[in-house]
């Protein structure tokens, strides 16, 4: 059975975000946390958290069985833009740039191998 984690409003790009959730996609669980702990970018981080929340919703969904013995994969990893908070910066002679804060929604489904 597969189990679902969802981080929503994460505050960076989604673009940033995609370039990490494409280095995890498929592969095995720990070596999935083990790229994602010693990998430079800060995006890093929030997506290691989400991953192990994954790895707890599936051991708790299927009581009695360890992520360790059963080969957990990352089936799927998606992200989508979310909200953007609009800002103005001032400019030259009375101007105003726009400033687009922008945030995105990361979703982790992870299932057994077999």
């Amino acid at each position: 059975m597969e189990s679902i984690a969802k981080l929503n409003n994460y505050p960076t790009g989604p673009r940033k975000m995609r370039l990490i959730a494409d280095v995890v996609r498929g592969m095995e669980v720990e070596k999935a946390l083990a790229i994602l702990e010693f990998h430079p970018q800060h995006n890093a981080i929030p997506l290691s958290k989400l991953l192990k929340s994954a790895i707890n919703n599936w051991e708790q969904k299927n009581e009695g069985l360890s992520a360790a013995d059963n080969n957990l994969v990352v089936k799927r990893i998606f992200v989508d833009g979310g909200m953007v908070i609009k800002r103005m910066l001032p400019a030259p002679q009375g101007r105003g740039y726009k400033l687009r804060k922008r945030s995105n929604h990361v979703t982790i489904i992870v299932d057994s191998k077999n």
